[in-house]
């Protein structure tokens, strides 16, 4: 019963060990990795569940569709699934888009403007 004890709380040490260790600094939680990583060898039970329940950053996870609700799945709706290797923007790269954007329509304006003023000068006058 103890060697079975001990094989578990062994295997769950390392196993938070490891991957403390190989996380990025970004996926570490509330603590820095050297903090997690004494808590993990001084208080292994604890601190190797605390580590798995608040320490790290898990994957989202992709919304899985209700069944028998169809209107609220995104395959039936026509909207784009998500993609979690996407990476986000930032708000003032959104910002950079969207400046871009206005500028292209507020040219695209001005081009139709000044189409229309050509035509209208090259329309010929009516001598009546």
């Amino acid at each position: 019963m103890y060697a079975l004890f001990s094989v578990v709380l062994l295997v769950l040490v390392v196993a938070a060990l490891v991957d403390i260790i190989t996380r990025q600094d970004g996926q570490v939680k509330h603590l820095p990795k050297v903090l997690w990583v004494l808590l993990v060898i001084f208080l292994p039970v604890i601190g190797s569940l605390l580590w798995f329940a608040i320490g790290r950053e898990y994957p989202v996870r992709a919304e899985r569709p209700s069944v028998g609700v169809p209107h609220r799945n995104a395959a039936w709706s026509g909207a784009p699934a998500m993609q979690p290797t996407r990476r986000l923007r930032t708000t003032e790269e959104e910002l950079a888009d969207l400046d871009r954007e206005i500028d292209f329509h507020t040219e695209q304006a001005r081009i139709r403007r000044l189409e229309a003023e050509l035509a209208e000068r090259r329309r010929p006058v009516d001598e009546s």
